[in-house]
């Protein structure tokens, strides 16, 4: 399985973006899609991840301004980013778990994209 995300890019304070990340190649069932990002000097953390029921939960710092969905048939995974801060400037990372039985086999990362918000 491979992730290509695209949809980084800069831009300025209070701006948006949207990310999409879609999986491609021989796999089974993609359970958990998410976004984490790793801003320099800092550890990878969580943003937002997204259940194939749909239920969402998201890192306190961008509740109410990012909203991830996915599109299950695509495989796909977005993050609309929108009133984007300066500490949102990070590498975005999309990430899936699969799942063949009800059991978690394998995850994946994609290569990452960088969003730069400036001020």
């Amino acid at each position: 399985v491979q992730l290509q995300a695209s949809g980084g890019g800069v831009v300025q304070a209070g701006g948006s973006l949207r990310l999409s990340c879609a999986a491609a190649g021989s796999m089974f069932s993609l359970t958990d899609m998410g976004w984490y990002r790793q801003a320099p000097g800092k550890q990878r953390e969580l943003v937002a991840d997204i259940t194939t029921s749909g239920r969402t939960n998201y890192d306190d710092a961008v509740k109410g301004r990012f909203t991830i969905s996915r599109d299950s048939a695509k495989n796909t995974v977005y993050l609309q980013m929108d009133r984007l801060k300066p500490e949102d400037t990070a590498v975005y990372y999309c990430h899936v778990d699969e799942e063949l039985g009800g059991i978690r086999i394998n995850d994946y990362w994609g290569q990452g994209t960088l969003v730069t918000v400036s001020s």
